[in-house]
């Protein structure tokens, strides 16, 4: 009898009787059953409870893995211990080192003889020792540098760079050399040392650490003012470590400057000589600010009298003056020596011959 069987050898590929190539396209798998919403009962529980015959499973949780999830508890928990010790331990930078107070000296050389003068300030720089000196900050010249024990070779030239700063704004600056400003000068000032700074000029005093002509030149405008703007200058600057966190910058030079009475007459001009060793200090805050710790300034200056008050300004005796009382010895500001007297005598080899 014929019949739908399947033929001996089975249905033939690719026909319409293969059931298994329909359902190729479902797949279950385990993961399919998984995620099902909807379970049928099995056939015992049926017969059993006599219930519906499917129920509804819980839904399928879905999420982070273990790992992932152990990864965010310990990133809050270092979040929460950050700010934790941020709140209740806050971090205390060490305590700077304390700054010295500026000990400064300023000795005024008196002349032997009436001081030298002339109508043209280029013939007494010619006929002068600052002949060959150069002009302005050209004359403060930067020496080779190397790096240190504890400072690179940049920090040392910053601190080189910093202390001719101060010596342009304090000796070379028009405006303070007049007396109108100390603002160039005190900016670049440790911020430690500006309460010396300030009662230094609010209370000038010849104590050795509150002379205003310690800190920087400035003329007394009443006396006598400019006749060159071109300041002939000549020096060294000297790097070295003081200790492990510290720099220090020694700066010699000799300024010669040419003046005229305040008066404005059109009078004669006359040399102006000022020679100036200054010790400054640099941490490593007062290399990123910019400022320096002036530690020491030794001045000698002169033409000027004995009798005359250095302190607040310098008064120079200028062309054709002369200081009858004068001082123990010749002092030469253009030798290295130091002084050896509170008032010297301005040595003849100092002058201009003219």
């Amino acid at each position: 009898m014929g019949g739908p069987g399947n033929p001996p050898e089975g249905t033939p590929e690719g026909g319409p009787g293969g059931g298994e190539d329909e359902y190729r396209s479902v797949v279950f798998d385990e993961s399919f059953v998984r995620a099902a919403r909807i379970q049928e009962f099995s056939a015992q529980e049926r017969l059993t409870d006599h219930g519906p015959a499917v129920r509804s499973r819980p839904p399928l949780r879905r999420g982070f893995s273990r790992q992932a999830l152990i990864l965010i508890l310990l990133i809050a928990l270092a979040f929460g211990t950050a700010i934790y010790m941020g709140v209740r331990h806050p971090y205390e930078a060490p305590a700077a080192k304390p700054a010295e107070p500026l000990r400064m000296t300023v000795i005024p050389l008196a002349p032997q003889t009436a001081v030298p003068g002339a109508e043209d300030p280029e013939k007494l720089f010619a006929h002068s020792p600052a002949a060959q000196f150069r002009i302005g900050a050209e004359g403060i010249t930067m020496p080779a540098t190397r790096r240190t024990e504890h400072f690179t070779d940049s920090q040392v030239v910053t601190s080189l760079t910093i202390a001719k700063e101060y010596l342009v704004a304090s000796a070379l600056d028009p405006q303070v050399l007049g007396g109108s400003t100390v603002q160039p000068v005190r900016r670049l000032v440790d911020s430690q040392q500006l309460d010396q700074f300030e009662q230094s000029f609010d209370r000038p005093t010849a104590d050795g650490r509150h002379a205003p002509t310690g800190w920087l030149v400035r003329f007394d405008p009443s006396r006598a003012e400019l006749a060159d703007p071109k300041v002939r200058v000549q020096g060294t600057l000297q790097a070295a470590e003081y200790d492990s966190g510290t720099l220090e910058v020694v700066a010699a030079h000799t300024f010669v400057y040419a003046l005229r009475p305040a008066s404005g007459d059109d009078t004669e001009a006359s040399l102006f000589t000022v020679r100036r060793e200054l010790h400054f200090r640099f941490d490593q805050d007062d290399l990123r600010t910019r400022q320096a710790e002036v530690v020491v300034a030794y001045v000698q200056a002169g033409p000027l009298a004995c009798a005359d008050d250095a302190t607040n300004h310098l008064r120079p005796l200028l062309a054709g003056q002369t200081d009858k009382e004068g001082g123990p010895a010749g002092t030469d500001p253009y030798a290295t020596g130091g002084a050896t007297a509170l008032c010297g005598s301005l040595a003849q080899s100092a002058q201009p011959k003219v």
